[in-house]
């Protein structure tokens, strides 16, 4: 059986593959290939099934012998298409099962890869080295940082100051500001105008000045 599947796929002794066999691409297009071809006979089959159960119905009890005929080339149709069915199923559990076998490999050879790329940048690598350089960074950044507060820091910043004469001050500016505010609030003060005289005008000028002699205002 081995040796029959070796000269089917050109793989057996003195076939094409001998010695080496295919390429998991290689596999799986071939079997996408037979999916196709069978594909192609289901649909065939399907049709003669078909064509075979409208025979059989046309002839009916006209004749038998004809219909009957029809119904048996209908059943070997339907036992192909079963058959098909089954083998469809194998080559497509096994072209899938190649599909992830290939996935596989490529990613274990990119993996691989990688390994020897991390292992190639590491080996101009010392551990001790990189502490050292590392602790070396810290050190530069912490003066740096000591650098930086220094020069930040405002000059004179060490006076001392009296700090309940400065509240007293700052009380006093507030209670001047409060003050300057009631002021705008409250306006100048109110000049008391002239009342109006209670006395009656008359029409004629002649009388009012009369009256005004009376009252002694002239």
């Amino acid at each position: 059986m081995s040796g029959l599947l070796g000269k089917l796929f050109g793989t057996g002794p003195g076939g094409k593959g001998a010695g080496k066999g295919p390429s998991p691409q290689e596999a799986i297009q071939r079997l996408r290939e037979t999916e196709e071809m069978l594909s192609k006979k289901q649909d065939f089959l399907e049709k003669k099934i078909e064509q075979e159960l409208g025979a059989a119905r046309k002839h009916g009890t006209k004749n038998k012998r004809a219909a009957l005929q029809a119904l048996k080339r209908k059943k070997r149709y339907e036992k192909q298409l079963a058959q098909i069915d089954g083998t469809l199923s194998t080559i497509e559990f096994q072209r899938e099962a190649l599909e992830n076998a290939n996935t596989n490999t490529e990613v274990l050879k990119n993996m691989g890869f990688a390994a020897k790329a991390m292992k190639a940048a590491h080996d101009n690598m010392d551990i001790d080295k990189v502490d050292e350089l590392m602790q070396d960074i810290a050190e530069q950044q912490e003066l740096a940082d000591e650098i930086s507060t220094a020069i930040s820091k405002p000059v004179g910043i060490g006076e001392e100051f009296d700090e309940d004469e400065l509240m007293a001050e700052l009380e006093e500016l507030e209670q001047e500001e409060l003050d300057k505010n009631l002021l705008e609030i409250s306006g100048p003060e109110t000049v008391r105008l002239p009342s109006v005289p209670s006395i009656s005008i008359p029409s004629k000028p002649s009388e009012y000045l009369k009256i005004l002699k009376d009252k002694d205002v002239l």
